[in-house]
């Protein structure tokens, strides 16, 4: 299984559509507080997504505890960010791995992603592109790693 890492997201609409695609990709979804949006059930229940009782999802208190936990994994942790010029699609993704994603408005931490710089991955843009969609750039790099583990039995 594939792993979805959201660092602080801000926009909750993008964090929807982003449990979508895991949903539909069997990926989990780790979301790490602080989050800017509730996302008890009231708050899922009003906003009408009825796949959330569907999502593997593990909610964080901090990206400390996070990484405590995930201590042994972090080999496999993978940093998207425009801040490296080596593109996703150069990159070989494996089952249990872990796509970062920062939040919208930050980005990933600097420090997170020097723990591992080898493993900073962009999306290549237009020289007029500043960034993508959150969901967008979630599927684009989630997808490829399943495009290239499908014979293996990921999804």
């Amino acid at each position: 299984m594939l792993n979805v890492v959201l660092v602080t997201p801000n926009i909750p609409q993008n964090t929807g559509a982003i449990g979508r695609i895991c949903v539909n990709t069997d990926t989990r979804l780790h979301l790490i507080k602080p989050l800017s949006f509730d996302i008890d059930e009231k708050a899922v229940r009003r906003a009408g997504l009825d796949y959330w009782k569907l999502l593997d999802l593990k909610v964080w208190e901090s990206l400390e505890e996070f990484l405590a936990y995930h201590d042994k994994d972090k080999e496999r942790f993978f940093f998207a960010t425009t801040k490296t010029d080596k593109p996703y699609f150069e990159q070989t993704f494996q089952d249990g791995d872990f796509l970062f994603f920062g939040s919208e408005t930050e980005g990933l931490p600097m420090a997170l992603m020097q723990t591992n710089p080898s493993h900073m991955l962009t999306i290549p843009m237009g020289e007029n592109g500043r960034s993508l969609n959150q969901a967008v750039a979630v599927g684009i790099v989630l997808y490829d790693a399943i495009r290239q583990n499908f014979s293996k039995g990921i999804l």
